[in-house]
């Protein structure tokens, strides 16, 4: 199968790190190095507004301003580019907006983007990536299509609305879920894969497909009907400050599907799944197209109630390297430092660092690597996770400490957990026989383990 990806957009092929980094200084070059490069690709804007009141928006929540919002965004880009300005007001849109280059989408303090979430108001169906696998679906809400220089800011909201739609969707998608990953398997020509109306697969909240440097900063985001933000072979990405707030399952905060170049900073997560989780494509169709998700930096960020935390997975078959988390808090949640593939997937996750992490309450375990993940379909592609060096992480109660298991085909290889203190854990630890998981100053309800 050829790759789908390069008939969508330029692939640009990201600069590879040195394959792993083992001390302080040079985890902090690293760090250095794929920021410097984000932010030499970072977006800029001529200094142009266009108000979306002087093209006919009202902002009193019951008109439709989607047509005012759009045509404002469109005259922006042909006119080079600015920002596109939304005052105080709700904005009621019954559909999505589609970007276009070189347009900044700010909202004021005390403006409302508020959806319509009517299904119908999301056709035609786009090319999108649904669980990492591509077809036609519903618009994503705020959808740009390799689009660059582009940007989302302000300190308004963005409400997906989705409570008496979308929401209803999930316990109808099992047999369309089904039927796009027998496609994905079986490498189904793309215009066959028309999903949409008559089907339940709901659509991502902001989604970029095929884009170069993307900023979204400041804004808080709420109610999303799938993933939150979702950036798709797309590359020098900047996540900000951004409060994101949205407990239904399969509400993943960011989700970097094979992207290179991505940095998730001084971010709030109240989220019913993952807060975040690196991506890169699924099974077989992930395999094939091969674009990985690499040069990753996630810092100084807060997760509050989440479903998991920061994770890499499951659906990682083009492969995940180079990714740096460092300095983040996690309240409570389920699996915390989150590490997650099956049979299914094949690919790589390797070069991960994990540091100076803080963490309450882990309901399942604080640090998990599961290659034995949920929805098997009888594949024998073992992942390999290898390379990982998980350093000054301290938990107050986890029902499982550490917990990795490798499988038998692909045990884990070299990763090393040091300084790492959980004062109470129901099972401090739960390793696989041939999994290579070295342990330095790890202490577990008041005892240090050393392998």
């Amino acid at each position: 199968m050829k790759s789908l990806f390069k008939s969508h957009t330029k692939l640009i092929i990201a600069i590879l790190l040195p394959t792993l980094a083992f001390g302080t200084n040079e985890v902090t070059r690293q760090i250095e190095e794929i920021v410097q490069v984000i932010h030499q690709n970072q977006t800029s804007f001529p200094d142009k507004d266009f108000n979306v009141i002087d093209f006919g928006a009202v902002g009193d929540g019951k008109h439709d301003d989607l047509p005012a919002i759009q045509e404002a965004i469109d005259t922006c880009s042909l006119s080079g580019g600015g920002r596109v300005v939304l005052p105080d007001g709700i904005y009621y849109l019954r559909g999505p907006i589609h970007f276009k280059s070189n347009v900044n989408l700010h909202l004021k303090n005390g403006s409302e983007i508020r959806f319509s979430a009517i299904p119908e108001d999301f056709l035609p169906p786009v090319l999108t990536r649904w669980e990492c696998t591509e077809l036609f679906n519903y618009s994503p809400f705020i959808y740009a299509y390799q689009c660059s220089n582009i940007a989302i800011t302000g300190s308004g909201l963005i409400n997906g609305n989705v409570g008496e739609t979308f929401a209803k969707w999930r316990p109808n998608q099992k047999p369309d879920q089904l039927a796009l990953r027998e496609m994905g398997d079986r490498e189904i020509p793309l215009h066959n894969r028309v999903f949409g109306g008559g089907h339940w697969l709901r659509p991502s909240f902001i989604q970029t497909f095929g884009c170069n440097r993307v900023l979204i900063e400041g804004v808080k985001i709420i109610d999303s009907p799938f993933w939150i933000v979702h950036p798709v072979y797309s590359n020098y990405i900047i996540v900000r400050g951004v409060h994101i707030e949205s407990m239904r399952l399969n509400n993943d905060g960011v989700d970097p599907d094979s992207c290179s170049y991505v940095l998730i900073e001084d971010c709030t997560f109240r989220t019913g799944d993952d807060a975040v989780a690196i991506k890169s494509g699924r099974d077989t169709e992930g395999r094939n197209i091969g674009v990985p998700s690499e040069n990753i930096v996630i810092r100084n960020n807060r997760l509050l109630d989440v479903h998991n935390g920061l994770a890499i997975g499951s659906e990682m078959s083009g492969s995940v390297r180079n990714v740096f988390m460092e300095n983040n808090t996690v309240e409570k949640g389920r699996n915390l430092l989150y590490f997650k593939s099956n049979l299914d997937r094949g690919g790589i996750i390797e070069n991960v660092h994990v540091r100076n992490i803080e963490v309450e309450q882990a309901e399942i375990a604080l640090i998990r690597f599961q290659t034995n993940y949920h929805s098997y379909r009888g594949g024998n592609f073992p992942p390999i996770f290898r390379h990982f060096r998980i350093n000054n992480v301290s938990c107050g109660k986890a029902e499982h400490g550490i917990w990795a298991e490798g499988h038998e085909e692909a045990p884990l290889q070299d990763i090393m957990i040091q300084n790492t203190i959980i004062k109470n854990a129901k099972t401090p630890l739960k390793i696989g026989p041939n999994d290579e998981v070295s342990l330095q100053n790890v202490t577990i309800n008041g005892k240090t383990f050393e392998s």
